[in-house]
């Protein structure tokens, strides 16, 4: 049938049977990461693999985060918090400690869970492809850090 609306060129089969190729060139490096991405999904069992794992992820750290008297968790609602993105700020009374803490976790491998500068804390992000033992390191490292003071 007949298209009603322009179809942009990269699009249009009938360009590339006319150039007898592709008329651009196909993002090589996205496609091949998404493949080997995919194929270590499948590895791990899937989506429900992946979705349990995630989850063991998240209860860890929010555990830690709800025992632990240095930190607090910034979505207290338990049905409101976030499997991937999980954000967390020094208790009250402790808030004088976060760089600290900070620094702490760096000298023990755990970095990137700075909080955004409009509003501080941490954030860890525990996406898919991170291992258990991830966040694993950083509950230890909660846990020493308060040990230690």
């Amino acid at each position: 049938g007949k298209v009603s609306r322009p179809i942009p060129t990269m699009l249009n089969y009938k360009t590339h049977v006319d150039k007898e190729s592709m008329f651009n060139t196909p993002p090589v490096l996205p496609i091949f990461s998404a493949l080997q991405t995919l194929k270590y999904y499948k590895e791990l069992g899937g989506v429900e693999a992946i979705q349990r794992l995630n989850k063991a992820k998240a209860d860890l750290l929010y555990g830690e985060i709800d025992s632990n008297p240095f930190f607090k968790g910034t979505v207290t609602c338990k049905d409101d918090r976030s499997v991937m993105n999980i954000c967390f700020v020094m208790n009250d009374g402790k808030e004088a400690l976060e760089d600290e803490f900070a620094k702490y976790a760096a000298s023990k491998g755990v970095v990137g869970i700075k909080g955004h500068r409009s509003v501080g804390g941490f954030r860890a992000s525990c996406y898919n492809a991170l291992p258990l033992e991830s966040v694993q390191a950083l509950v230890d490292c909660m846990r020493e850090f308060a040990a230690a003071h």
